[in-house]
């Protein structure tokens, strides 16, 4: 069985959130965000930059960065010490700041959701087998580095 990879998901949401944007026009909330949907700028490249730094230094650790193959090592530096997960944060990040940009409401709602299944299923099956390989150095990580931000 093939598995969903995080930026296959990823590209999925986004793409959801373009398809309801241009094709339900109807959103309640674009007039709220309407002002303000500059602001998105913001969490989009902010989340970028997260994304490039992370991938950067999972290349530079030699680790694996693909969700459902054994971890090489655990990286505990640099935005891994502001985030355990600093790529999912990144991705949410660049799904709300699309939402903003769009002023889509239910594009906000699509960013939410995406950050709701990587918590309860990637970053839960990640966290369980950093546990079983790294024990207690992986505990110690996690006792000094929220998951999220």
């Amino acid at each position: 069985m093939k598995k969903l990879l995080p930026p296959v998901l990823f590209a999925l949401f986004s793409c959801a959130i373009f398809a309801l944007d241009s094709l339900w026009a109807g959103d309640w909330v674009r007039p709220l965000i309407a002002p303000y949907h500059h602001a998105g700028w913001l969490p989009l490249l902010l989340g970028a930059v997260l994304l490039a730094c992370a991938r950067m230094q999972f290349a530079r650790a030699r680790t694996n960065i693909y969700t459902f193959d054994e971890p090489g090592s655990l990286v505990t530096s640099g935005v891994f010490a502001i985030s355990r997960h600093p790529m999912y944060l990144g991705f949410t990040s660049v799904l709300f700041g699309l939402a903003l940009l769009l002023g889509s409401g239910l594009g906000l709602l699509l960013a939410g959701c995406f950050a709701f299944i990587v918590d309860h299923w990637y970053i839960a099956f990640e966290e369980q087998w950093l546990r079983s390989k790294f024990g207690a150095a992986y505990e110690a990580y996690v006792r000094r580095t929220r998951r999220w931000f």
